[in-house]
């Protein structure tokens, strides 16, 4: 009751193959997809891409945890967004460009995460806000202020939590009053005039502190 191929629970396939590696690439052919996809794991290599174009999305992903880049190269137009998840998770570099612009959320933010940051520029105004927060968080200080206007206040969060204090003026009239707040503990004093009438208290009292010249380490900034 620990491991059986002729089970239909995963776990047991797969312990199955773990103790008897030398007998998976005998079931890459297996009526159930289980089969398939755990045989996949642990058949030669050279006998793997046979199932690239497996009938079952969970067999092709398994596939693509295995193959050599050039094959991996030709499962980035799978039709599962698992498989493309595989496929970006291996990638590198230019190889990932392609996916940038995949259709599914999840295969761009992973693409946004792994791509080199000299390639973040061409998603800096990806539709879904949680891909240009990951942008917002990687890419180069050159290319920040181009997000200071994004239409998601957690990007702005963001640009402004990391531009260089001298060039916060840009966000000293943001709509939020959290990226206000994060402004006003990092602005340079002489330029916190603004943000000392501001219409939120915690903003005016950090803005009031830091121009007075006083502590204001006890201000949380709000994430």
């Amino acid at each position: 009751l620990r491991a059986c191929v002729h089970d239909r629970y995963a776990k047991r396939i797969q312990r199955f193959f773990q103790w008897n590696d030398d007998l998976a690439g005998e079931h890459l052919d297996h009526p159930y997809f289980e089969v398939r996809a755990n045989a996949a794991r642990f058949a030669p290599i050279f006998i793997v891409p046979r199932l690239m174009d497996d009938p079952d999305e969970t067999v092709r992903a398994a596939v693509a945890r295995r193959l050599p880049r050039r094959l991996l190269l030709k499962m980035r137009g799978d039709p599962d967004r698992e498989v493309r998840i595989a496929v970006a998770s291996r990638l590198e570099e230019a190889d990932l460009a392609p996916l940038m612009r995949d259709p599914d959320y999840s295969v761009r933010l992973r693409v946004a995460r792994r791509v080199p940051e000299g390639m973040l520029p061409a998603m800096m105004h990806d539709e879904d806000p949680e891909i240009r927060l990951e942008v917002a968080n990687r890419i180069g200080l050159e290319w920040l202020m181009s997000m200071a206007w994004d239409d998601s206040a957690r990007v702005r969060m963001v640009v402004a939590r990391r531009l260089p204090p001298e060039k916060l003026a840009a966000l000293i009239r943001d709509a939020d009053w959290c990226v206000r707040f994060v402004v006003a503990s990092r602005l340079p004093p002489e330029d916190l005039a603004p943000l000392t009438e501001d219409p939120v208290d915690d903003v005016r009292t950090v803005a009031q502190k830091r121009r007075a010249g006083l502590p204001a380490t006890g201000d949380l900034i709000p994430d």
